[in-house]
């Protein structure tokens, strides 16, 4: 990574280091944004990043925050290791965010990023 794109780049605690460097999950129905549906943009808590609009949040009540679309060009989705899994990752810095499913229901757009609130911050509109 680039000293320019490192300047831009957040200081993050121990807790958001886990999650979002080490591919770690936040305990379900403990994020500041599982309820939180207020009208804004979801961006990324490493690099600023606009990742979701509020509009494509929606309640799941699997414990994390829930969209069913992102920003265009957002968001890169990542095979697990596992085989199973997509994880989701910021497309500008690369952070984890979660993991993306299809095939739910949840909504007419049938898929769900499940995104721990750990890695995001909220910008009011």
């Amino acid at each position: 990574m680039s000293k320019n794109k490192e300047a831009n780049m957040k200081e993050l605690n121990d807790e958001e280091k886990r999650v979002i460097l080490y591919k770690g999950t936040e305990a379900p129905f403990s994020g500041k944004f599982n309820d939180c549906f207020e009208k804004g943009v979801y961006v990324c808590k490493q690099c600023g990043a606009k990742l979701y609009k509020s509009e494509s949040k929606f309640k799941s009540g699997c414990g994390w925050p829930s969209f069913d679309d992102e920003i265009q060009g957002a968001v890169k989705r990542v095979k697990d290791k596992d085989g199973i899994r997509t994880e989701i990752i910021c497309a500008k810095c690369k952070g984890h965010l979660g993991h993306v499913f299809e095939g739910e229901g949840f909504t007419p757009k049938n898929i769900r990023h499940c995104v721990n609130s750990i890695s995001l911050d909220f910008i009011k509109d």
